[in-house]
């Protein structure tokens, strides 16, 4: 007779070898007899678990969304600042949920915009924190400029085979973190343009059409 925790150690490995098959073939490439093979179970024990393949998803994202947020789950205990980074650490045993989560937001649901939201409300309180502490220069568009920097920490994520087949190595990788950091701290900290001409011009011509800069810039 099958006990209770039986049942919920097949409904983890499904539940973990749809978020591989996933992450790897996308969602409309992946058959639940695949994922049943993968788990070692049954495809009706799938369907006894969770439903359908839909539903299936959604506990997938639901989730992935646990692991890098402050809800409840049993992989990363970290702040949620601190969850990506944990990841990127162990990306043998975390890259599935990576790739996974790059899938999430380039399709887009609900839990993908939950997920998107809890990023940029972090990247939002790390600026609110360096702005209290006087490291910030004036910005035309705080919400914006979050915007901008939020893309730019998930680009990896969301760009990682084709970043790596660029730089000839997984970005996500220490090695990868390691290139990366000094010329993303230069973008940051110096820019790239050695006069404010681009910059002078653009203001001069929104303000020619009406649109004054805002925000905090002086």
């Amino acid at each position: 007779m099958r006990s209770a925790s039986d049942d919920l150690t097949a409904r983890a490995r499904i539940r973990d070898a749809a978020i591989a098959a996933f992450a790897r073939d996308g969602y409309d490439a992946s058959s639940l007899r695949a994922i049943a093979r993968d788990a070692g179970v049954s495809p009706a024990l799938i369907v006894h678990h969770f439903g359908d393949k839909n539903a299936l998803r959604t506990a997938c994202d639901d989730y992935v969304v646990s692991v890098f947020t402050d809800e409840e789950h049993e992989l990363i205990s970290a702040p949620t600042g601190d969850r990506i980074r944990t990841a990127l650490h162990d990306l043998e045993r975390y890259g599935p949920y990576i790739d996974y989560l790059s899938r999430m937001l380039v399709d887009g649901s609900p839990a993908a915009d939950r997920l998107f939201d809890s990023f940029l409300a972090n990247t939002r309180q790390v600026l609110d924190e360096q702005r209290t502490a006087g490291m910030l220069e004036p910005m035309s568009d705080p919400e914006m400029t979050t915007l901008l920097l939020t893309l730019i920490g998930l680009g990896p994520v969301v760009m990682r085979a084709q970043i790596a087949r660029t730089l000839g190595m997984d970005q996500l990788s220490p090695a990868g973190l390691l290139r990366t950091t000094l010329p993303t701290l230069e973008l940051l900290t110096h820019g790239i343009y050695s006069t404010t001409a681009l910059l002078d011009g653009a203001r001069d011509a929104l303000a020619a059409e009406g649109n004054a800069p805002r925000g905090d810039a002086s």
